[in-house]
């Protein structure tokens, strides 16, 4: 298989449909990885597996241990909808431990939500993603103004990828907004997390979460106690980059 080249993806693709996104994405790799967690994860479930063969999707969700019990229905709904598996990822036990004896429950309202995330979500997909050449994931440029504005429909991953092993995130939709999101949740009657009908829109870990008010922005319901500028967990971590 040619190497994948990002630019000529992102000049092909940019403005495609997030199906063509995916079904030229598996035409490149073979194979489509998608990161689920959210609404926009679901819908490119749906997606991949109109563009390619159940066995040739591979779904995975990370488990921080602190998700919402709607949330954990969520993925099991979900896993059951689709008929898929779900490979579920989990935090070191042992890293966990160390981090609430030391600083208890709460330390990332005193000290940053950065520590806890990378321990409960970065260190697992980092694990996940070792040895894998792409991802799929539900990223949107509107999403957070502050730190995906630039986003692309494919980019080189060099957080998680080498120059050895290269790695490349794929982001079919780039150019949606929330609205296009829940159009086809609708239209194609998609599963979602029944937090949104609680006033969630962005849905983290349950203590670092809220709803948010009318005209709020999504990510405002974010780690709210922390400056707006930054809210990324670290799974993108590139996005702060352009900032």
């Amino acid at each position: 298989m040619a190497p994948f080249n990002t630019a000529q993806f992102v000049l092909e693709q940019d403005q495609a449909a997030p199906k063509e996104i995916l079904r030229a994405a598996y035409a490149a790799f073979g194979e489509l990885t998608v990161s689920f967690s959210g609404a926009e994860d679901v819908v490119l479930i749906d997606l991949a597996l109109k563009v390619a063969p159940p066995e040739k999707v591979h779904v995975f969700s990370l488990d921080t241990g602190r998700l919402h019990a709607e949330t954990y229905a969520f993925i099991e709904r979900v896993r059951k909808h689709y008929g898929i598996k779900i490979d579920i990822r989990f935090p070191d036990t042992q890293a966990v431990q160390a981090l609430v004896t030391q600083k208890g429950l709460y330390s990332f309202y005193h000290d940053g939500h950065q520590e806890c995330c990378s321990i409960r979500k970065v260190a697992p997909l980092r694990e996940r993603l070792q040895g894998l050449s792409m991802w799929v994931t539900g990223q949107r440029r509107d999403q957070s103004p502050g730190t995906r504005s630039t986003l692309q429909v494919a980019e080189r991953d060099g957080a998680f990828g080498s120059e050895a092993t290269p790695l490349f995130k794929i982001n079919p939709l780039t150019h949606w907004t929330s609205e296009d999101v829940w159009t086809y949740i609708r239209m194609f009657d998609v599963p979602y997390n029944p937090l949104h009908e609680r006033g969630f829109i962005s849905i983290g870990c349950e203590p670092c979460t809220r709803p948010t008010l009318p005209h709020q922005h999504e990510r405002e319901g974010r780690w709210w106690w922390e400056d707006k500028g930054g809210k990324e967990c670290g799974l993108h971590v590139a996005n702060l980059a352009t900032r």
